[in-house]
């Protein structure tokens, strides 16, 4: 009450006051505000990326030494080049369990004895799978790099696979599920994925599906070991308080004798041609609808990567950023909106993506939609483009701070086919994209009638405003009969739900 008696004491004062002086009141609050732009960012210092040196072992392995003697650590990392898109047709979340079950025992230590192994010498080993490859990596101090790298290849050579051990992820791999099943973002993400890539691999969860996890052996999980774990179908980074000869020398050692193996890559299926596609997840209890639009993009290694990327985060990226404008700033319908750009070996896709209260489901899919067809048929602002750009050179040092970061960045240039030169002039390579290769590759990759769209959500509670919105058409389906593997997205046996608004 203190606060609404003093608003009535100043607006009785304000009454009062010469005519005059309430025109000037009057003329100052129709004044834009803020008059003025942020500051510019400061001027990047400069960052140089560490010599490397790169040789090839008799087997095939590559190898990558990156001298940094800052700290008294190494880091030791290795992707074998396959991951979630290698599994076996039907098999989905195989190379998801390879990666976690490879620390959890050997043939000749169990998963508490690497565990033990690890902790007394104070170091860090993790595994896992993405969808192009599978990792495994080692952080140690100095005088324990032989031990970690001896470490790393036990357990990437030796993996017991253990049974019961094999059920206890597995029942870990389908808890996870439940819980993700009931979570909108996840749902939202997996539909899109699904959606834009069809039945390529890349459309698939890393982590499968509840039936898929249930029809994986022992046998799917040793086969995928015996078909893609291979010296010549790996990369590893040595990254730390080291020299090149003596990461050369103990690599040799540990790794020397390692059978090199054929590889035979799956031939995968095409994604599917881009067309509008609206699929709606019922989820009745949501009072929030998660909203996702976007379209197949490129693979990374493609030359028009680094335009189309500053592009999206023009869109709604780091130091851009329409939608979080548009949609938080200027309409109040969300607490955030990005988009992004995923790119991999094969493909790659974008995606807009934001949630909001189901009555402002409509009005918030339509302003997404929108912003991509302004970005398609308006040049944009240079200073979105050098804020986008402030962004990327700014981050960067951030990324080969550590052994381990400068591992993981070199892993990646590598596993994709570019070369490490891009490294050290990746900051010349932001600033060299000017507006019109932003304004060339929005209009020649960007469909904004095309987009692939997903909602999950209470249907019931904007199902009207669609239509409103111009998305008349689109398919409605409970999450009760969600089937990712199936074309229409339904179970067997599901009943259709009707697809136009009536």
């Amino acid at each position: 009450m203190r606060y609404r008696h003093l608003f009535a004491f100043v607006l009785s004062g304000l009454l009062t006051l010469p005519a005059a002086l309430g025109a000037l009141l009057a003329a100052q609050q129709t004044r834009s505000w803020p008059s003025e732009r942020p500051p510019r960012p400061l001027s990047p210092r400069p960052v140089n990326f560490p010599s490397y040196d790169i040789r090839t072992l008799a087997n095939g392995l590559q190898i990558v030494v990156v001298p940094h003697h800052e700290q008294p650590a190494v880091s030791i990392r290795m992707l074998m080049q396959a991951g979630s898109a290698y599994d076996p047709p039907g098999k989905a979340g195989v190379a998801n369990l390879v990666g976690s079950l490879l620390d959890q025992g050997t043939t000749t230590r169990g998963a508490t004895e690497i565990a033990d192994a690890i902790d007394s010498i104070g170091g860090a080993l993790s595994t896992g799978a993405g969808t192009d490859l599978t990792f495994l990596s080692v952080l140690v101090m100095k005088d324990n790099f032989q031990l970690g790298l001896d470490l790393l290849s036990e357990v990437a050579r030796n993996p017991a696979f253990d049974v019961a051990e094999l059920e206890r992820q597995r029942q870990q791999a389908l808890s996870n599920l439940q819980v993700n099943y009931e979570d909108p973002d996840y749902l939202a993400n997996a539909v899109f994925d699904r959606l834009v890539y069809g039945f390529h691999p890349y459309g698939m969860p890393i982590s499968g599906t509840p039936e898929s996890i249930r029809r994986i052996t022992r046998e799917d999980i040793r086969e995928f070991h015996r078909r893609y774990f291979a010296p010549n179908n790996a990369l590893m980074a040595i990254v730390g308080d080291v020299t090149n000869e003596e990461a050369f020398a103990a690599a040799e050692r540990v790794f020397g004798k390692w059978e090199r193996r054929p590889i035979t890559v799956p031939v995968f299926a095409e994604a599917p041609k881009q067309a509008r596609r609206v699929i709606v997840i019922d989820k009745p209890d949501a009072v929030q609808t998660e909203v996702r639009a976007g379209q197949l993009g490129i693979p990374r290694k493609h030359r028009d990567y680094m335009a189309l990327n500053l592009a999206i985060k023009i869109l709604g990226g780091e130091g851009a950023n329409r939608l979080y404008r548009v949609l938080r700033t200027e309409r109040g319908l969300t607490y955030g909106a990005s988009a992004d750009i995923e790119a991999f070996r094969d493909a790659g896709d974008f995606v807009a993506e934001t949630d909001t209260r189901s009555e402002a489901t409509g009005d918030a899919l339509r302003l997404v939609v929108e912003e991509f067809f302004k970005l398609q048929r308006e040049q944009p602002d240079e200073r979105e483009l050098l804020d986008a750009q402030a962004y990327l050179t700014g981050s960067f040092p951030i990324t080969i701070e550590t052994p381990n970061a400068i591992a993981t960045q070199v892993l990646n240039v590598l596993v994709y086919g570019l070369s490490l030169d891009d490294l050290q002039t990746y900051r010349e390579r932001v600033n060299a994209v000017d507006v019109d290769n932003v304004v060339r590759v929005a209009r020649y990759y960007l469909q904004p009638d095309r987009l692939s769209i997903v909602l999950v959500g209470n249907a019931a509670a904007f199902r009207q405003q669609l239509q409103r919105a111009g998305f008349d058409k689109y398919e409605v389906i409970s999450l009760s009969d969600l089937d990712l593997t199936t074309a229409d997205f339904r179970k067997s046996g599901a009943a259709p739900r009707p697809s136009f608004v009536p």
